[in-house]
């Protein structure tokens, strides 16, 4: 399943379909808040919500608490926000560190929370803020149009809600809305992306690729010097180097991306000349 999403040649494309994790926290979210009806609004928040006097006595709260939402509105906001700039972000980095930051960021809406309220937390505000900010650090300029109609720049709108979720924190305008949440999870978010976390997953990938290249040998030296040098002759030479061109598009892809990014029928390239090369 491809992105709803992806930036390319400086502009944001979207086809409307949903990326793996996007779409099973949409349906998560939604069914938990149809269940929280049925079985009783008042049990489920009181066992599920985060509440810092009770962290020791329930300490599944800091997850839970995620998908939890007091009323629909605060339910479709938070949908709304996930389903447009969360599909861009699993498309580039991979459904498993995306999940993985989305749950971060809720952590942090958790932590910041523990420290200053002491009232029950409810809600994604944390996780999907973070998402949003994830969009405006890797796509700052891109056009969000506020209404359908006025565009603004993803770090701007990004910039304007942190604004507000400070002076309400501690302004004192509380107004039922966890402020300190979605601070905590844009502080989560910043702290994962400033100490480049996935920068070093990066450089581990890109060992692991050039450890991978001299275990599998696809085209040894020799080879790739007699066929650039003309001395293979025949039919076949021009889709040799044909060949020898796109394991080397290849290798440079897993060296930058790692393996996970390949498409299956880069897999199947790799496998076909591995295997030819290993029977000559």
């Amino acid at each position: 399943m491809r992105s709803a999403g992806y930036y390319r040649d400086g502009g944001m494309t979207f086809s409307y379909q949903l990326t793996p994790w996007v779409k099973r926290l949409l349906i998560a979210n939604t069914v938990v808040f149809a269940l929280t009806w049925v079985v009783g609004r008042e049990f489920v928040l009181d066992w599920f919500s985060f509440q810092p006097t009770k962290i020791l006595l329930r300490p599944w709260t800091p997850f839970t608490y995620m998908f939890l939402h007091g009323d629909f509105w605060h339910l479709f906001m938070n949908m709304l926000f996930l389903f447009f700039f969360g599909p861009p972000i699993e498309s580039k980095w991979g459904s498993r560190e995306f999940i993985q930051y989305y749950l971060v960021c809720g952590l942090g809406g958790v932590a910041l929370s523990f420290l200053f309220v002491t009232v029950p937390i409810i809600g994604a505000s944390a996780a999907v803020y973070g998402v949003m900010l994830a969009f405006a650090v890797v796509w700052p300029d891109a056009p969000i149009y506020v209404m359908g109609i006025f565009p603004v720049k993803a770090k701007w709108l990004v910039g304007f809600f942190v604004l507000i979720s400070f002076m309400n924190a501690f302004g004192g305008a509380g107004g039922g809305v966890a402020h300190f949440a979605h601070l905590g999870g844009f502080a989560a978010g910043l702290i994962y992306l400033k100490t480049d976390w996935r920068a070093s997953q990066a450089i581990k990938g890109i060992g692991k690729a050039a450890r991978a290249r001299r275990r599998f040998a696809i085209v040894p030296r020799e080879e790739r010097e007699a066929a650039t040098s003309g001395l293979h002759r025949g039919s076949d030479d021009g889709a040799e180097e044909t060949t020898l061109d796109a394991v080397d598009r290849v290798l440079d892809k897993i060296s930058a991306e790692g393996m996970a990014s390949l498409t299956e029928q880069e897999k199947q390239l790799l496998d076909q000349v591995s295997k030819k090369h290993r029977s000559n």
